[in-house]
């Protein structure tokens, strides 16, 4: 069975206008994050006197690794802070990507800056390199605010390690994302050791003032963004589960509805982070997208079961309460640059791509989309999308495996034989992250330049 939303045509008359992309704001972000790192640096090289002998060699490099790590700290948390100007123009799933990369350089930075400094606190007390145990319990017991962070840095461990990819794969999500909050606790235990016993912001009150208007300043944002826009959005809208209806065995579309949901701000091809308020599924937060345009009075997932969360949705029932966060995502009609768009879909990947093939504006032609399932049985709310197909003039594609299970062949060659002037196109993918690479790849072959391939995770 499956359900239609309409409302393609009145999102499409928003759209409707001139395109003009919005640029991404990653390069300019990213050089205001590498000059907060030179104003680091500079605040180190003004208050390190000349350096004589090891340790003074030994303590100035644990305190730049010190520094270095107390500000990496405050940009993970401004990247968890869930920014509109960052999940929503950079992107959700590469903000994701900075956040771990962040978070690998802070713990190493980290670990780096304890080792260094009882080093040479040790060498100061005339210990050897076997002594920096005992300094370490020595400087915990005696140093103001170290037992704090002492603390945070062993949370901070603990998070590090269970984010590894092998050890993360193999624990629940909602068990990696309640612990991962653990990080607010880290940095807060670890940030009041930096002004105690920091010898540069001893020395330095517009320093000291530039680190409290920093951890501030995110903090601000953080309950900002996380704790009371996402209440106003819940109390204004009024969520609740309208219906849940199975599209494919294993793949259900929930229909949520609520009041004033079009002033939600949310567009095709986005998702919400979405908690059922449902016995068992009350503490889980998922990111699902939406698989239809949005309506007023209506929005819609549709999810494949893949997990225990994902697989319970099924069993919601009518009138469920709904906790939503969002709308976040930047694979949107606002990143189009050409009149004609390629859309290409893996498996579950389809629902995003299934609300843009309906809502964004193309004459007869313009619009393609490729969707790549298993199977025949595997292609979600392939009536809709022939339907839409039908009524926009589009072209719909669709790559399955064959009865002996050979993939289709999905290649530069094979997209330009298919789609002449490719290259010519704006692409929109989304689909599991070996199938988006290899897509991605075969695009780049096919001559579509990188700036015009927009593409999404949806597993975050």
């Amino acid at each position: 069975m499956t359900t239609t939303l309409a409302g393609g045509r009145a999102a499409r008359r928003q759209t409707m206008r001139r395109i003009r992309p919005r640029r991404s704001p990653a390069v300019p972000l990213l050089l205001a994050v590498w000059a907060g790192a030179a104003g680091v640096l500079w605040l180190w090289w003004r208050n390190t006197p000349a350096i004589s002998d090891d340790t003074g060699k030994i303590l100035g490099a644990g305190r730049i690794t010190g520094l270095l790590a107390g500000y990496l700290m405050a940009l993970v948390v401004l990247q968890m802070a869930r920014v509109p100007a960052l999940e929503r123009r950079v992107g959700s799933d590469r903000v994701a990507r900075w956040h771990a990369m962040t978070g690998r350089y802070t713990l190493c930075l980290v670990l780096a800056h304890v080792f260094l400094i009882m080093w040479g606190y040790a060498a100061q007390a005339g210990r050897g390199l076997g002594d920096i145990v005992a300094q370490t319990v020595d400087s915990v017991n005696q140093l103001p605010d170290m037992g704090k962070a002492a603390i945070g840095t062993g949370l901070l461990v603990v998070v590090g390690l269970l984010s590894v990819g092998p050890v993360r794969r193999r624990i629940p999500y909602d068990t990696w994302y309640h612990v991962h909050l653990l990080t607010y606790a880290a940095v807060f235990l670890t940030f009041w050791h930096q002004l105690t016993t920091g010898n540069d912001f001893a020395v330095e009150p517009v320093a000291r003032t530039v680190w409290y208007a920093l951890y501030g300043s995110v903090t601000a944002l953080l309950l900002w963004y996380r704790v009371l826009t996402p209440l106003r959005l819940n109390l204004r809208h009024r969520m609740r589960v309208e219906a849940v209806i199975e599209e494919t065995p294993g793949i259900v579309s929930v229909l949520i509805g609520g009041r004033r949901l079009h002033r939600m701000g949310a567009e095709a091809g986005q998702f919400f982070r979405w908690r059922f308020l449902a016995p068992g599924m009350r503490f889980s937060s998922h990111p699902y997208s939406l698989s239809a345009a949005p309506r007023p009075d209506m929005l819609r997932i549709t999810v494949k079961a893949i997990g225990d969360h994902s697989a319970r949705l099924r069993e919601l029932a009518p009138g469920t309460r709904v906790w939503a966060e969002g709308p976040y995502g930047a694979l949107t009609a606002q990143r189009r640059s050409r009149g004609k768009v390629l859309l290409v879909a893996g498996g579950v990947g389809i629902t995003p791509m299934r609300a843009l093939f309906e809502t964004l504006p193309g004459a007869s032609g313009d619009i393609t989309l490729l969707y790549r399932a298993n199977s025949t049985q595997d292609l979600a709310l392939w009536d809709e999308l022939a339907g839409i197909a039908d009524e926009r003039g589009a072209r719909l594609m669709y790559a399955v495996n064959s009865p002996d299970g050979e993939r289709p062949d999905i290649s530069a060659e094979t997209l330009a034989r298919k789609i002449p002037d490719v290259e010519r196109h704006d692409v929109f993918l989304c689909g599991p992250p070996g199938f988006a690479q290899s897509v991605y790849e075969a695009l780049r072959g096919a001559g579509v330049p990188a700036r015009r391939i927009h593409h999404e995770s949806f597993e975050m």
